[in-house]
């Protein structure tokens, strides 16, 4: 991806506020944000039904009010090791547009934090050198304290994914 095309996926993100209100949450130590309007809610772990021949990125699916939807594992998108669930470990069942459509997805992770406000201000778009994930995945690094809240660039994670997997088939 393009310097421009970087700065650019960055810059919209922000363009309709100068604050954006995240849950935050907690993936192999990393804290990640999610805006909190696409957030529907965050489940205790379920059930799970294992889905043959699916990619690992996203290879059950779980009963939310009735509804059977994906369980995506942005660990193994990010390159990181699948692990086991712990006490803290929760879902968070989002609902975005892919490929024009309203689609609820749950997300596995290790922790749920907070709802908090992040400012403009403190973001920067993701370092072009240097990042072990691909930098189309994220939106922007927020710092906060002393740490970055990385802010995933959704759309990129599954829309890769959903090519690879039409590829593949």
């Amino acid at each position: 991806m393009s310097a421009t095309a970087a700065v650019e996926r960055f810059d919209n993100h922000w363009s309709y506020a100068e604050e954006v209100e995240v849950l935050t949450f907690d993936l192999n130590g990393e804290t990640f944000a999610l805006e909190a309007v696409i957030v529907q809610e965050i489940l205790d772990l379920l059930p799970e039904t294992a889905v043959p021949g699916s990619q690992p990125f996203v290879a059950s699916v779980i009963n939310f009010r009735g509804k059977v939807i994906p369980l995506a594992d942005l660990r193994l998108a990010f390159g990181m090791e699948a692990a086991e669930a712990t006490i803290d470990s929760r879902f968070i069942v989002i609902e975005i547009d892919l490929q024009g459509e309203q689609t609820l997805v749950g997300l596995r992770t290790d922790k749920v934090n907070e709802v908090t406000t992040l400012a403009k201000s403190a973001s920067e778009a993701p370092p072009s050198v240097g990042m072990r994930w691909r930098a189309d995945y994220i939106n922007c690094l927020v710092k906060r304290g002393g740490e970055f809240i990385i802010l995933p660039n959704l759309q990129a994670i599954f829309s890769s994914r959903h090519n690879t997997a039409r590829a593949v088939t």
